[in-house]
């Protein structure tokens, strides 16, 4: 039985509001799975409320006062967007009615502010300017993508933004927002014909209080397997901190976690054995016409292979000699080949100097 807060199933939310396809991109046909026929129930437009074990299973809850009991529980209830409630006017780009408005509003080719220089708002952002908007991008810290890479690989990617005919204003916070009248700190004013709120979000988890553990973050904590300290319960996706085999505890949010947790899980489940050695957890983004792919663990200890104010580069991290994770900025061969060296198992020990030269094939500076 699967239970559905949302009217519609999952699509790509930023293929749609970017307008890359010109239909919606549903992730069934691209995937080739129909939750339709592969669930027994399915309940669209049904939203859960509590959560309770008893001694013999589950029960939750819906918003209608309905109860539905099982042996098993899954909770991949995603996240939501982060909004001031306060602020009136803007979009937010987390459910299908949202992509498909701002799809809209993009085509109108006005001025267009995005608060928040993360991940999404730089892909808005980017094709909001090439399709002829005037875009300013807001941003409350020092560079672009500071919390998610660090001060910086976050600098690396400020040029991008004038080379796309975009604003950067960073150490900008804003303190209020009203039908496309944007009051930053020092109280300066602007408007705009659309305003988008891109500064995170967070695991839908809030209803589930005092019946599962949840992280300082709001994730469900799991083992490798998807179980949660509780019984009969797992949870995957946006809402689970899961314990990968190689890379400790990931929060959920990347693409690959999207792709093979819930296989793990399902297989755990079921009683298998889960697979000694996992793919590293990855994201890819298409940044202000830039192609960045962000790999494992990012630590301090760092060689890039290439020039940091020129893409193609690729920056690796490292600990204790091992490669952990990379950062990379337009190099394909690079992607696949961190991709390579990260899914064996045991992390690589690299010689740096080799590592460091572009001319050296990431596998032959392994060590």
């Amino acid at each position: 039985v699967t239970l559905a807060g949302g009217r519609t199933l999952t699509a790509d939310l930023v293929l749609c509001a970017i307008g890359a396809r010109p239909d919606t991109a549903w992730l069934a046909e691209d995937l080739g799975h129909d939750l339709t026929e592969l669930a027994d129930e399915v309940h669209l437009g049904v939203r859960a409320v509590s959560l309770s074990v008893t001694g013999d299973g589950v029960q939750v809850t819906s918003a209608a006062g309905v109860t539905y009991a099982a042996d098993q529980v899954v909770l991949a209830t995603g996240s939501h967007a982060v909004r001031p409630p306060e602020w009136s006017g803007v979009v937010t780009l987390h459910t299908l009615d949202e992509a498909e408005h701002l799809r809209s509003a993009l085509g109108g080719r006005g001025e267009v502010i995005v608060i928040g220089a993360g991940w999404i708002g730089a892909e808005v952002a980017g094709v909001a300017a090439g399709a002829g908007s005037r875009v300013q991008v807001l941003e409350s810290g020092p560079v672009p993508l500071w919390r998610q890479l660090g001060e910086e690989l976050g600098r690396r990617t400020v040029p991008w933004y004038a080379e796309a005919g975009v604003s950067l204003h960073t150490q900008t916070a804003v303190t209020a927002v009203e039908n496309g009248k944007v009051t930053l700190a020092g109280g300066r004013t602007l408007t705009a014909d659309l305003v988008l709120c891109a500064i995170g979000a967070r695991p839908d988890t809030a209803w589930l209080a005092g019946s599962v553990p949840l992280t300082e973050r709001g994730h469900v904590a799991v083992d490798a397997g998807g179980r949660s300290v509780v019984p009969r319960v797992w949870a995957v996706g946006d809402v689970a901190e899961r314990d990968h085999p190689t890379f400790g505890r990931v929060p959920g949010g990347h693409w690959s976690a999207a792709l093979t947790d819930p296989v793990a899980l399902a297989g755990a489940m079921l009683g298998q054995q889960l697979p000694a050695a996992e793919p590293a957890p990855y994201l890819n983004s298409t940044q202000l016409g830039h192609q960045l792919t962000v790999y494992g663990r990012l630590t301090e200890d760092r060689v890039t292979r290439g020039d940091p104010a020129a893409p193609p580069w690729t920056t690796l991290c490292l600990d204790a000699g091992r490669l952990t994770g990379a950062v990379v900025a337009d190099a394909p061969r690079d992607v696949a080949a961190v991709r390579k060296l990260l899914g064996r198992g045991e992390l690589p020990v690299l010689d740096r100097a080799a590592a460091a030269d572009p001319a050296v094939k990431l596998v032959r500076a392994v060590v």
